[in-house]
């Protein structure tokens, strides 16, 4: 936005809204409370704590070719969101992320595009197990001051990106006391056991088991000792950690109930459920830019009212205070009187690559033309069109999506009230969906 460069004397609306039951993962956008929390975090935290994120698994269930903690949501593989997760806590340090050696360039590279600074890959084994140990032994060497020894190591799944601070806390320090401490969750499906012709043997009682989840925390040197001591069919056939550590070194591990966003992505709709968790989270905020005509705050005003907003600040744009509203949202919609005034979004896109705002997510920039006179967007010019078709396909390379909706001014009440709701509706859609096939395109409210 430098020197407010979507217009000469623009008025921002910082609008915030949320859906009447929004989806909780609780970890994809920073948020003030969030930072609050992270501050507290680091009070409570007075120790050193790192991640285990076992990574070499082929992805069989989902049947797909690629692995499923490398397919991608939002141009953007599946485990990046995992790492970031971690990453966003100041209280956590190294990151290990443990791949396939087929799959160790990949990783790198996911890495370096993402900016994940936390992180360092290393090659895994046949097994879970064994791949977990080779993420432990990664900090086993004390000359290597990128790992350092971490007093309490967390053990997490590279498909289970919405982890909240609030239980990484809880597990944190559970370990720290208890030696060993996990996550857990309701049965939803009574369990039982068969018998080896396929009849009914017994069944458990529900209420009395819980499901074994993710995250789980341990005191490095316990959890270190037990992976020491375990047979080789455990690191064959075990896949839980917990166990390991009471069998081994009978520690007993403090057990805390999850919340429903801890599930695994298994399966292909699996990934499609958290897909649309991220685009859920990524559209509960949005920033309207109105340019200085009555007109055009007007129809922000009513694009306000319409969208049905729990928060709302207006401000005056001012270049001090264009960094914080970036940081708020990545959802931009830019309300002008003039076909030419969508070249402003330049502006705006070489602040988010300086920023690195639109790394991670897909920024959205809606550019609203109030078409002042009975001209139709059939007969603007076409070389202005062209211009906006290629401004879309130049930021885009950037990660940031740029749409076109047109909506005719009238002084006609009616016919005003259902050209907005169409806008809303429009909008809404666009930034939900977040679909790059449709950017560069002029559509008509």
């Amino acid at each position: 936005f430098s020197g407010c460069g979507l217009g000469e004397r623009l008025t921002a609306l910082v609008l915030s809204f949320r859906s009447p039951e929004p989806l909780d993962p609780g970890c994809l956008l920073e948020r003030d409370a969030e930072r609050s929390a992270d501050r507290l975090g680091c009070a409570a935290v007075d120790f050193p704590v790192a991640v285990v994120l076992p990574a070499g698994g082929s992805g069989e269930r989902m049947g797909l070719a690629t692995p499923k903690q490398f397919c991608t949501i939002l141009n953007r593989p599946l485990i990046s969101f995992t790492i970031q997760a971690f990453e966003r806590l100041s209280w956590i340090g190294t990151v290990v992320v443990v791949v396939a050696k087929e799959n160790h360039d990949l990783m790198l590279n996911i890495v370096q595009k993402c900016n994940h600074t936390k992180a360092k890959v290393v090659h895994g084994g046949t097994s879970r197990h064994r791949s977990i140990f080779s993420g432990l032994q990664a900090f086993s060497s004390t000359t290597d001051s990128l790992t350092p020894k971490p007093k309490v190591v967390i053990i997490h799944d590279a498909v289970r990106p919405f982890v909240e601070e609030d239980l990484l806390l809880k597990i944190t320090l559970a370990a720290k006391e208890q030696g060993a401490s996990g996550a857990i969750r309701p049965l939803v499906s009574t369990v039982i056991a068969t018998t080896s012709e396929g009849y009914l043997d017994h069944s458990l009682e529900r209420a009395k088991y819980r499901a074994s989840e993710m995250p789980q925390g341990f005191l490095y040197d316990i959890i270190f000792q037990a992976y020491q001591r375990c047979s080789e069919f455990d690191f064959e056939f075990g896949t839980e950690c917990l166990h390991l550590a009471l069998q081994y070194c009978g520690t007993n591990a403090k057990l805390i109930e999850g919340p429903p966003t801890l599930w695994k992505v298994t399966y292909k709709r699996d990934l499609a459920a958290a897909e649309a968790i991220i685009k859920e989270t990524l559209s509960m905020s949005a920033c309207i830019i109105a340019g200085a005509e009555a007109e055009a705050v007007e129809l922000a005003k009513a694009l306000q009212k319409n969208l049905n907003m729990m928060e709302t600040d207006v401000i005056q744009c001012a270049k001090e205070s264009n960094t914080e509203y970036l940081s708020k949202t990545r959802n931009f919609i830019h309300i002008s009187t003039t076909a030419s005034n969508f070249l402003g979004t330049l502006d705006m896109a070489k602040r988010f690559e300086d920023t690195d705002h639109a790394r991670l997510y897909p920024v959205v920039v809606v550019w609203v033309q109030l078409n002042m006179t009975k001209q139709s967007v059939d007969s603007q010019k076409t070389d202005e069109l062209t211009a906006f078709r290629s401004l879309a396909s130049e930021v885009i390379q950037g990660n940031v999506l740029l749409y076109g909706i047109q909506i005719d001014h009238t002084k006609v009440p009616e016919q005003w009230e259902r050209s907005v709701e169409r806008l809303t509706q429009i909008t809404v859609a666009l930034i939900r969906d977040r679909n790059a096939a449709l950017t560069g395109q002029l559509l008509h409210a």
